[in-house]
């Protein structure tokens, strides 16, 4: 009867660990379901599909705050991440209470976007656990980009100038896939390679699977190339080279190495298949192009005009979101359109924010490669390690192309980022079921000094 007693003692924490487990798998796959969901909806620029993340995500996290009170305890895994993510929100915070904003209203809009961001980053963090989910997710955001590249390549060759064919972009635009800015499509596509790329180049991948990766990761890369983003090609370049940097530094052994020579070389036959003369003669501007825009292009003069908007508020900058509003008055070009962003996200980050914003973004930055680097030594046998090189390469991408364009002030693009941050940075290591296993066995262990689990086991 004792025994029986004891055995009944260790349920409920068995099946409430179970229910945790469950919870956490729903949570994150509501957390990704929302980001696919994200480029689909054009970016989701459009009001009621920034609505949808937002509210989207609230209720993941309300969920899952639920789900912690209903076990009585509230556990949070530290990531190095959350200390600069809250500086920033309390800068944001002092903006509006003290009124340091160009528009109180495009603040308190904006901060409640970077709420939700850091929401997206919190969930993925805290539920992504076992190495089952990291090698399903892989899978799915693997499939997701070849099948959004195919897309973007069979919509290349029958354009129509609407977005899937029916819908005129509102304020025009190089339509590449389902985003209205090339530019766009290609930074998400920076994000999204290194995922195939870098699950192909582990143990995890054998045979058939490895080829299938590398071949997908080729044709996502392409696309780059294709979409004819001159800051996704040079992005997507600078990836492959602090990658291959990183495999030979690590010593990851010449198998790797091969990989990724073998990847750049199948990325080059697709180009010279599918993207012939018009890549050939996009890629030969570059540099004419590049040029103008030192010269006398729009995106330079104005970034000029950003420097004299800093130069004014240099401490905490015109309000987070404000840039559009306060532009105006420092434009020193004639244009019918209307200004909305500046073509560098380091730029407007430092018109809006200031000094101290910028401060905390690097803050941010060195948080994030320190943590990311902590975990590469043995990236190709150990999950965590794979997880945390493929994001970090995808936010390598994307940090690069912010130089030349504003991809983080795309809701999509920028809700991608700061969860691969996320999962890049956490410090906690990936279990492996059997390994969970084992630990939950360890910890429902009766204590024999304790003179009730004596008294239960005899």
């Amino acid at each position: 009867m004792s025994s029986a007693l004891a055995t009944s003692s260790l349920t409920p924490p068995e099946t409430g660990i179970r229910r945790k487990l469950a919870t956490d798998s729903l949570v994150l796959s509501g957390v990704f379901g929302l980001l696919l969901f994200g480029p689909l909806a054009f970016g989701a620029v459009d009001p009621w599909s920034t609505f949808v993340l937002e509210a989207g995500v609230v209720l993941l996290f309300a969920l899952w705050i639920w789900k912690q009170a209903v076990n009585n305890e509230i556990k949070i895994r530290e990531n190095p991440l959350y200390a600069p993510m809250l500086a920033f929100g309390a800068v944001t915070l002092a903006q509006l209470a003290f009124g340091w904003t160009a528009y109180r209203h495009d603040t308190f809009s904006q901060a409640l976007l970077y709420l939700a961001y850091g929401l997206f980053a919190f969930l993925a963090s805290q539920c992504l656990r076992r190495s089952t989910q990291a090698k399903t997710l892989a899978v799915v955001v693997s499939a997701y980009g070849v099948a959004l590249a195919s897309f973007a390549l069979l919509q290349g060759l029958s354009p129509n100038g609407k977005q899937y064919w029916i819908r005129t972009p509102p304020f025009g635009g190089w339509i590449y896939g389902p985003y209205a800015n090339h530019s766009h499509y290609a930074g998400l596509m920076e994000m999204l390679v290194p995922v195939p790329l870098v699950f192909c180049l582990t143990r995890f991948a054998k045979g058939r699977v490895r080829a299938v990766a590398a071949g997908g990761a080729a044709l996502m890369a392409s696309t780059i190339f294709l979409s004819g983003s001159r800051g996704g090609m040079v992005a997507i370049v600078v990836e492959f080279i602090v990658l291959g940097f990183i495999l030979v530094r690590l010593k990851s052994g010449s198998k790797s190495v091969r990989g990724l020579g073998y990847f750049a070389v199948m990325v080059v036959f697709l180009l010279i298949g599918v993207g012939g003369v018009e890549l050939t003669q996009r890629v030969a501007t570059l540099g004419s192009e590049t040029q103008h825009e030192i010269s006398g292009g729009v995106r330079w003069t104005i970034n000029k005009d950003g420097i004299r908007m800093f130069a004014k508020k240099p401490i905490l900058g015109w309000g987070l979101g404000a840039f559009p509003i306060a532009y105006p008055q420092f434009r020193t070009f004639y244009t019918n359109f209307f200004v909305n962003e500046a073509h560098d996200d380091y730029l407007q980050l430092l018109v809006e924010m200031g000094v101290l914003g910028f401060g905390i973004m690097l803050w941010f930055l060195i948080n994030l490669f320190r943590s990311a680097i902590r975990k590469l030594p043995d990236w190709p046998n150990e999950i965590g390690g794979a997880v945390a090189l493929a994001c970090l390469m995808g936010c390598v991408g994307i940090l690069v192309h912010s130089f030349v364009d504003f991809n983080l002030e795309v809701q999509a693009n920028a809700a991608w980022f700061y969860v691969l941050c996320a999962l890049a940075a956490s410090p906690h290591p990936i279990e492996s079921r059997q390994r969970m296993r084992r630990a939950r066995s360890r910890s429902q262990q009766p204590d024999l000094e304790d003179p009730a689990a004596q008294a239960a086991a005899s």
